[in-house]
């Protein structure tokens, strides 16, 4: 008699341990379905850099403020507001915070709002995710083009579009944000302010949309592939403190 209640105590054991057993498996394969979901850019656990990048001069237009010039390192960066009448170097900006792209100008509501691009919304990261964001990717370059426009083109943020100044697209970034972009491919950096929108999906040609930095054709030269219109980038975000 004692022998068969052991074995009906083991049995029993079994089966517990396989009913628990079949329940932890569908959870474990549904949180291994979750983890493989990225997102479309990478943000480390703290700050890369040791040093960081003095700032001489304020690097924000604020309101009533039409234009201001500032230095990082041995960067000058020269940034003026857009007339309102100008358009977006990139027009398939629908919605920024869901407003009008230039009402969300007008009332400060771009810096980290989603935005909509062909009916894709785009949900940039917040300030203290940008500060330990980096990137490897393909980096592009625009701008030449707006050159024979009659009038001049905006940025994203409301600033003048000017091809010959250290600026950059970003999809995610907060507007304006600084980064160091370096060519992987001859090891040139330089620093840029992300003050627009990009790359986006282009309608002849849909992997566009997978670089991950659009810079001025002046930060292309500087960068060494201009000529060549695509290189291997790293970009990263700096670190800045005001000068005093």
């Amino acid at each position: 008699m004692t022998s068969t209640c052991s074995l009906y105590r083991l049995v029993r054991s079994i089966r517990q341990s396989r009913i628990r057993v079949l329940f932890i498996v569908p959870i474990c394969l549904f949180l291994a379905q979750c983890s493989i979901v990225k997102a479309p850019y990478t943000v480390v656990a703290t700050t890369i850099k040791g040093s960081y990048y003095v700032v001489k001069g304020t690097y924000e237009l604020t309101a009533g403020t039409t234009k201001i010039v500032y230095k990082v390192g041995k960067y000058t960066f020269k940034v003026v507001k857009a007339p309102m009448d100008w358009a977006f170097t990139n027009e398939d900006i629908e919605t920024i915070d869901d407003l009008p792209p230039k009402e969300a100008i007008r009332k400060g509501r771009v810096k980290t709002a989603p935005y909509t691009v062909k009916g894709r919304r785009y949900y940039p990261m917040s300030v203290e995710k940008a500060k330990s964001y980096q990137e490897t990717g393909t980096a592009s370059w625009y701008g030449d083009e707006t050159l024979r426009y009659n009038k001049g083109r905006m940025t994203a943020n409301g600033e003048v579009f000017d091809p010959k100044q250290m600026t950059a697209a970003h999809k995610y970034l907060p507007l304006p944000t600084h980064v160091k972009v370096t060519n992987l491919e001859n090891n040139r950096s330089i620093i840029v302010r992300v003050n627009d929108r990009g790359p986006f999906p282009s309608d002849h040609n849909a992997s566009s949309g997978e670089r991950i930095i659009d810079v001025s054709a002046g930060a292309a030269k500087k960068l060494g592939f201009y000529n060549k219109g695509l290189a291997r980038v790293k970009v990263e975000t700096i670190e800045l403190k005001q000068e005093g």
